[in-house]
């Protein structure tokens, strides 16, 4: 995937129509909801539908990809889920195999792969058939933060994004010193887990465009 400005940002864990309008209105690319139980951003099905309408509203006639986040779904089932909801992107995140990835993308056409490096997963974006990978920490919406030089030893061959520990602060120092086609941000933008900050919103999406 080609990211549509010259650094591809997602705000990922809304779970308000609130928190979708101040990212879009922020000129993210891509606004992120999260359906894995146990998370303090878990979302149903039925409380995505709303906040997809609220991402049409804001969006107007910009383009803005809807990524529907999975953790411990059966693949083919995220796959449907996502079609069903009429999402732009489904990310598997974590423990999926090569063969889970198949399976979904027999389903739906653009699925993007989230790992951590402490997986030591390949690097090669495409490898599973993904449009695109995402490095995480080792524990996804932890706000813990990868070791930049750990990054920078082992760069992603193709259009990738750096997730884990982001914040407002240490967002372009990150993008500077790692060089990710684009950014993925969840906690670092929260006054608590799960509750969006919308200033926190627009500052990171600021500081990570300048």
């Amino acid at each position: 995937m080609t990211p549509q400005s010259p650094l591809y940002v997602k705000v990922c864990g809304l779970k308000t129509a609130e928190s979708v309008a101040a990212a879009i209105g922020a000129g993210a690319d891509a606004v992120g909801f999260v359906h894995a139980p146990g998370s303090p951003r878990h979302l149903e099905a039925a409380q995505i539908r709303p906040l997809l309408a609220a991402a049409a509203e804001a969006a107007g006639n910009t383009r803005v990809d809807t990524v529907l986040v999975v953790r411990s779904l059966i693949s083919d089932d995220a796959a449907r889920l996502a079609l069903d909801l009429g999402m732009s992107v489904l990310q598997l995140h974590g423990d999926y195999s090569k063969q889970d990835f198949e399976r979904a993308e027999a389903i739906f056409s653009r699925v993007w792969r989230a790992t951590s490096l402490a997986a030591r997963p390949d690097l090669t974006v495409g490898a599973w058939g993904e449009e695109m990978l995402l490095l995480d920490a080792p524990k996804a919406g932890s706000g813990e933060r990868w070791d930049l030089g750990t990054i920078v030893e082992n760069q992603p061959k193709g259009p990738w994004l750096l997730a884990g520990g982001l914040t407002p602060d240490n967002v372009a120092e990150a993008i500077a010193t790692a060089h990710p086609a684009g950014v993925d941000v969840s906690s670092g933008v929260e006054s608590a887990p799960g509750v969006k900050d919308l200033a926190k919103i627009r500052e990171f999406v600021r500081n990570a465009r300048g």
